[in-house]
């Protein structure tokens, strides 16, 4: 058991310290074993306990747990950046939510990181042009967790969104890496148009808490927008804009706002 625990440390020490959390958990509250042997401890890495969480959640009388659990095994096995992509994901959720202490929270339990795992796997069916099964999946995450993003999206690695309620992202947005976003944020557009109409969102930006970004826009780089802002014109790189509509306000305050999730407008 040691020398195969170590071997996976050298191989992968994200998975090696999931599972340690997994068996503290179990040791802490056996009640707990069913579900933690369920969702970590009876796989052998990160993407097959999130093939099977993935399955699990989004499984119903429409979609079987084996069917869907299938096609994420098929996703993870075709394309190496939806692993890598997680595991960003659940660094960024580790460090940048203080309600995070353990790298096995956000896969039993955060919403947000659970989300943005089955949009990838909607996503890569989307590029497939496997497009009625991406709307499916669209649909039974919104259904299951309250968070509306279309396959067709972009989004990049290192995504942390905070508790998550009410998340809707458009068919032709672009999110960055390293972005963070909280509650009830929307990724629109702003009337009928069939073309590119949904915001490009740059590196870095902290998204506060219901605000709206509208239209075929740029938010550039390491910027902040306020909880509560509507933004309808072009957002320059390391600034911070709030109001309805938005309006600079003043720089970024910091070199990484989504990773220091700072979102008071002074001090």
């Amino acid at each position: 058991m040691a020398e195969t625990r170590a071997k996976i440390t050298e191989i992968d020490p994200v998975w090696q310290r999931i599972t340690s959390e997994a068996e503290d958990a179990v040791r802490q509250d056996p009640l707990m074993g069913g579900l933690v042997h369920a969702c970590v401890l009876h796989h052998k890495s990160v993407e097959r306990a999130l093939s099977y969480r993935f399955a699990a959640k989004l499984s119903s009388n429409e979609m079987s747990m084996v069917i869907l659990r299938e096609i994420a095994d098929e996703a993870f096995s075709s394309d190496p950046s939806l692993a890598e992509s997680a595991r960003a994901d659940l660094m960024a959720v580790l460090d940048r939510d203080p309600a995070c202490h353990r790298l096995l929270q956000p896969i039993l339990y955060f919403k947000g990181f659970q989300a943005i795992q089955a949009y990838r796997i909607g996503n890569w069916l989307w590029r497939q042009g496997r497009k009625d099964l991406a709307y499916f999946i669209q649909m039974r995450t919104s259904e299951i967790f309250g968070i509306d993003i279309h396959p067709g999206a972009k989004i990049g690695r290192g995504i942390m969104i905070d508790h998550a309620h009410s998340i809707v992202i458009g068919e032709t947005a672009v999110v960055g890496d390293n972005v963070s976003m909280l509650h009830s944020v929307t990724l629109g557009g702003t009337g009928k148009e069939e073309e590119d109409r949904h915001p490009k969102i740059g590196d870095g930006v902290l998204i506060g808490a219901g605000a709206k970004v509208l239209g075929n826009i740029k938010v550039g780089h390491c910027s902040r927008i306020a909880a509560g802002s509507v933004v309808l014109q072009e957002v320059p790189p390391c600034s911070t804009v709030a109001g309805v509509p938005a309006k600079i306000v003043g720089e970024a305050g910091c070199d990484q706002p989504s990773v220091e999730m700072d979102q008071l407008l002074s001090r």
